[in-house]
């Protein structure tokens, strides 16, 4: 999936002379948390957050500095605060330098970005030109229309088997002293786990594997230093006995 198949568009945005009142009325208003900044022609200029406009003075919660701290951090950086947190328009509060993406790039990498820079939204530009914008919530509508929402209609034993298989194949963690039986639907999983967390990462390839409707789990957790059993397999989840 790529960005283009998940961006809002069109954007709502500011420009640099936009006052912080009206900034905010407008994030308020639209239910949006962050606004890109841009030049009248569509030129991106920065991005201004709510995170932007929690130290002001107005709320008296502007950052407090020990004084040698300040003495220390140069009568430079003090006065550029006394902007962030006094000043009146978006272009004296903004970040100017916004991570950015473009229209053909992997969401991956902007779930990556995200992550890194701990932000919630990349403005996606063309040209230099801001085209949209691409947010937590535009991921969260793409995995949201991704995940199934009915129950599938019945698939064949076998075909459950192997891509339960193929699953369990291409994971790192585990697989070694796996082993499970597929029967009308039923996925029981046996074996031997050595990390009681393979468990739940087990469970997890059989929910997600279309024609599964129910899982018995009869794993057994050994610890692979001593040999002890930890854990046997949950009473729930084990064969009803035969009277």
């Amino acid at each position: 999936m790529i960005v283009g198949d998940v961006m809002t568009t069109p954007v709502i945005s500011v420009e640099p002379s936009t006052t912080i009142a009206d900034a905010a009325k407008l994030m308020l208003a639209d239910r949006i948390s962050g606004l890109p900044v841009t030049t009248r022609d569509g030129t991106l200029v920065g991005m201004i957050s709510e995170g932007d406009l929690l130290r002001r003075g107005e709320l008296g919660t502007e950052r407090k500095r020990s004084s040698w701290l300040e003495f220390f951090g140069g009568a430079g950086k003090l006065a550029d605060e006394y902007v962030r947190t006094h000043g009146r328009k978006v272009e004296q509060v903004m970040s100017s330098d916004p991570v950015t993406t473009c229209r053909d790039a992997p969401l991956e990498d902007v779930v990556t970005a995200m992550s890194r820079h701990r932000i919630k939204r990349l403005p996606v530009l063309e040209s230099g030109k801001l085209i949209g914008i691409v947010t937590r919530s535009d991921v969260l509508r793409a995995l949201a229309r991704t995940l199934p929402t009915a129950s599938p209609d019945a698939v064949a034993d076998d075909r459950i088997w192997e891509a339960v298989r193929a699953e369990l194949d291409k994971q790192k963690w585990g697989g070694r002293f796996l082993r499970f039986h597929v029967e009308n639907g039923v996925v029981t999983l046996t074996g031997t786990i050595l990390d009681e967390r393979e468990r739940q990462a087990a469970k997890v390839v059989a929910e997600n594997v279309p024609g599964v409707t129910k899982m018995i789990d009869q794993l057994v957790w050994v610890d692979p230093h001593s040999g002890i059993v930890l854990c046997l397999p949950e009473a729930s989840g084990a064969p009803e006995p035969a009277e």
